[in-house]
């Protein structure tokens, strides 16, 4: 059943610097609303505009599509429509009886949007404006005035900004006053003023540097026992840093929808690859956080030993591409080579009624580790990732897989493989010719306030 469609006006992104004023709803500040008229609209699209310019949308495609779909769909009146399979046929493009179990994009997608509205209305900047939110367990959006301010106000900052006003700032009763120049400064047990104070606390400053100097000196000059090296993450990574091949970093689907045209979504060169700052700036508003914070962890054991890399999404990397060097893998629901490539393995990723599971294949009584797909993200109390690393026979390539369930996981699973302390976890019952073994692991992580603690290592296994 296609959606109705909601036609685009040519003055949408005017919108977010034309003056406005905004409408107190009959709910009042701090409840949700449904707008009525074509005022409280406006007022929506709006903020969607604001929201959508920002750093954490504006680098994206997947994320704005799928939150001004929603947005616009419901303001259209066709909030009935917003179910996941008509989302993810008419946002991201996929056939009309694609499976929504083995394809979660749409799921995944409002996750990371849920994080990133959550994020852009934590800074004190944007308390005030009107709130746009999605629920979790569904994908009709809510609309909240600001419970702090009231509509009228928002509306006269905003048109004042809009107009190029500069609004006063009063001071806050908590500013201290600069202190006069005759002011006394205590040092010590004795009082200075003016000039005479300035050259006191200079002196006193140059005299407590130098001693640091010497200090400092003595203690890097002076013969002491050198702490052993430890190569326990070199070691895991070798069989990947070996060789001249360059390696292939996949992370999950690209943040874009399938209209763009754009080349922005080509791999990047390993020549290019090699400079961090460059990667990490291209990528942020490419993929979801938490893999790009994974790909920082992870390809220090790569540059250190001066290996080579690209980076590319997982649907923009071919089979021939994954046959010709080794391969990390970021990412599990969103990234289809994770999912094909751990199909055969002990410890795998399944999905049921909402429900994401990693599975124990070898167990009687079919261990599973879940995580609730509808739990809001603040909520989400833990989180389960595979860690891998195996040479594959399909590919004939040695890869090494860091896949959560959710970013949480993720995230923590990089963790593990790139901190040699907690990658101890994972070898401590590992046997002495482990280096030269495939190896899988199931790791837990607690969450708080929506961010991954240390890694523990649950299940693992190695075989020749």
């Amino acid at each position: 059943m296609p959606l109705p469609t909601v036609p685009k006006s040519k003055g949408d992104k005017a919108r977010a610097t034309q003056p406005r004023a905004l409408v107190l709803p009959p709910h009042g500040a701090g409840e949700a609303f449904v707008p009525q008229n074509e005022a409280e609209r406006s007022a929506v699209h709006e903020q969607l505009d604001r929201i959508l310019s920002h750093p954490l949308f504006a680098q994206s495609k997947r994320y704005p599509g799928l939150l001004r779909f929603v947005v616009e769909q419901t303001l259209g009146g066709n909030a009935e429509h917003l179910k996941e399979r008509l989302i993810g046929i008419e946002v991201f493009g996929r056939a009309p009886d694609y499976d929504a179990n083995a394809d979660p994009v749409v799921r995944v997608t409002a996750g990371e949007i849920r994080k990133r509205l959550a994020q852009y209305y934590y800074d004190p900047e944007h308390v005030d404006e009107l709130r746009i939110e999605l629920p979790t367990g569904a994908y009709l959006p809510q609309f909240v005035w600001p419970a702090e301010s009231s509509p009228a106000a928002v509306g006269t900052d905003r048109a004042a900004a809009a107009t190029g006003l500069q609004l006063s700032a009063k001071t806050s009763p908590d500013t201290p006053e600069k202190l006069p120049a005759h002011h006394p400064v205590r040092v010590g047990h004795h009082h200075y003023s003016g000039t005479t104070a300035h050259l006191v606390v200079t002196v006193l400053m140059v005299v407590a540097a130098l001693a640091a100097g010497l200090i400092a000196g003595y203690w890097f000059h002076s013969p002491r026992p050198q702490a052993p090296v430890d190569h326990t993450v070199e070691d895991f990574w070798q069989p990947l840093t070996t060789g001249t091949s360059t390696v292939t970093i996949c992370l999950g689907e690209p943040a874009r929808d399938t209209s763009d045209d754009n080349d922005w979504s080509k791999p990047i060169p390993h020549t290019v690859a090699s400079d961090p700052l460059y990667v990490h700036l291209h990528l942020s508003g490419l993929f979801a956080l938490a893999d790009v914070i994974t790909l920082t962890r992870i390809e220090v054991p790569l540059l250190a030993q001066h290996k080579p890399f690209r980076v590319s999404a997982a649907s923009e990397a071919s089979f021939g591409e994954l046959r010709e060097g080794p391969v990390v893998l970021i990412g599990a629901f969103d990234n289809l080579w994770a999912m094909r490539l751990t199909r055969d393995l002990r410890f795998g990723f399944d999905s049921s009624n909402g429900t994401a599971l990693i599975v124990d294949r070898k167990s009687r009584t079919r261990t599973t580790w879940a995580t609730d797909w509808d739990q809001p993200y603040e909520k989400l109390s833990r989180d389960y990732a595979i860690v891998a690393r195996f040479r594959d026979p399909i590919t004939g390539q040695p890869v090494i897989l860091v896949s959560g369930i959710s970013e949480e996981g993720t995230e923590a699973a990089g963790e593990l493989i790139s901190n040699a302390r907690d990658l101890k976890q994972l070898l401590q019952n590992a046997p002495p010719n482990w280096r030269s073994m495939n190896m899988e692991a199931v790791v837990e992580t607690q969450v708080i306030d929506g961010h991954s603690g240390p890694p523990s290592v649950r299940a693992v296994e190695f075989w020749p």
